[in-house]
């Protein structure tokens, strides 16, 4: 066990959204700066910016879902991805795996999430188990699941979890959500629960832009109603002289032209803004869907905020999260199967003036850097314990 400077394989599989992406690549710098040698293995889709020159990057052959249902692997191409495509990136994984020898394995939602990538990381637990030492399993999981429907999953993960992982490290605060609250047999694995606080970026310097609606739709890729739906309110609400719609890079480049060629006057359209956090904290208003870094990002911006909440295809996460900031009067709510212009425009009419609470929301927010204290002491206390 290398204790002056432990070696870290970090898997993370992005599959619509780029927010599992920029979470884990927060905490990899964050491990970086602690000491560590970490090593981040890549699933998705190339993602411009990420995870950054300063990480050690692998990328294995990418992998997307062809839509919101989370449904059918599909190559960089969209065609799908077949037997021999999946056999290849498993043996690019384990190879890697071979290659690095690391002390500590993180692996990103898995297995409360991302089922569909387990052709290659349950031959990854595999491996990881016959080997001596054995290095320590960790999974690296966002604040609020996505509720199970399928009767026996929370079972089997439990099982998974008690046979193959160390700890399950929870990038949330408890006070604002515990892992309980959307994982019920979560009391089953208590022993082996840490929480980080978030994983937030730096508070951001103030924007020279000033916009009266910065409209945000992460990623892009399930974000076109909410775009579409703010250029109408746009059009609908001339009194707001200065917005900014942005559209994420990955909205399809036919529906991004469709909106750019029939824009009202008082909106600028763009696919990415670097300094979206910045321009927040200038904003009277932001409106976005509810994803954990968009969140992260509010929250350090300290902006008053319209949430849209991804929920199609029975997605429950980020309703969950936006009700839990509603209730304590952080942001305003509208519902995503309730959204058009009009219904846009007036909830934007309804929120932009409404004062926030007098008192700030009291969550930890560093939780990148308390990741990496907490898997420093997890090698530590292997080293001064050690099982194998």
């Amino acid at each position: 066990m290398t204790t002056a400077s432990p070696s870290v394989l970090f898997y993370v599989q992005h599959l619509l959204g780029i927010g599992h992406l920029a979470r884990a690549s927060r905490v990899a710098r964050a491990m970086i700066a602690r000491g560590m040698r970490v090593t981040l293995v890549t699933g998705g889709l190339p993602v411009p910016g990420f995870p950054g020159p300063d990480i050690p990057h692998i990328a294995l052959p990418p992998l997307a879902v062809s839509d919101g249902a989370f449904a059918g692997l599909v190559t960089a191409t969209g065609d799908p991805a077949d037997a021999a495509y999946l056999e290849a990136r498993k043996t690019q994984l384990l190879a890697a795996y071979h290659t690095i020898q690391p002390d500590i394995v993180v692996i990103e939602a898995f297995p409360f999430g991302r089922r569909q990538v387990r052709f290659e990381l349950l031959p990854l637990l595999d491996a990881i188990e016959a080997t001596l030492p054995r290095p320590l399993v960790v999974t690296s999981l966002r604040d609020i699941l996505q509720r199970r429907s399928k009767p026996g999953r929370d079972e089997e993960t439990v099982a998974l979890i008690r046979r193959a992982f160390d700890l399950v490290l929870v990038h949330g605060d408890p006070g604002f959500a515990a892992l309980h609250d959307s994982f019920a047999l979560a009391d089953q694995i208590a022993d082996r629960i840490a929480y980080s606080g978030l994983v937030c970026p730096p508070a951001p310097p103030r924007s020279p832009e000033n916009f009266d609606v910065i409209v945000s739709a992460g990623g892009g890729a399930a974000g076109q109603k909410l775009v579409t739906a703010a250029v109408a309110a746009a059009r609908l609400l001339p009194e707001l002289p200065r917005w900014c719609v942005i559209t994420g890079p990955n909205l399809p480049q036919n529906e991004y032209d469709n909106l750019a060629r029939d824009l009202p006057a008082n909106v600028q359209l763009e696919r990415f803004r670097p300094d979206l956090a910045g321009l927040m904290t200038c904003a009277r208003l932001s409106v976005s869907q509810a994803g954990y870094n968009t969140v992260a990002d509010i929250l350090m911006a300290g902006c008053h905020a319209l949430l849209v909440p991804y929920a199609a295809d029975g997605e429950t996460e980020q309703s969950d999260r936006a009700e839990r900031l509603e209730s304590v009067g952080r942001v305003g709510v509208i519902a995503e199967s309730n959204l058009d212009g009009t219904t846009l425009a007036a909830a934007i009419q309804r929120e932009i003036d409404r004062p926030l609470p007098a008192q700030a929301l009291q969550i930890s927010t560093d939780g990148a850097a308390q990741s990496a204290e907490i898997l420093w002491n997890l090698v530590q206390n292997r080293h001064a314990n050690p099982k194998v």
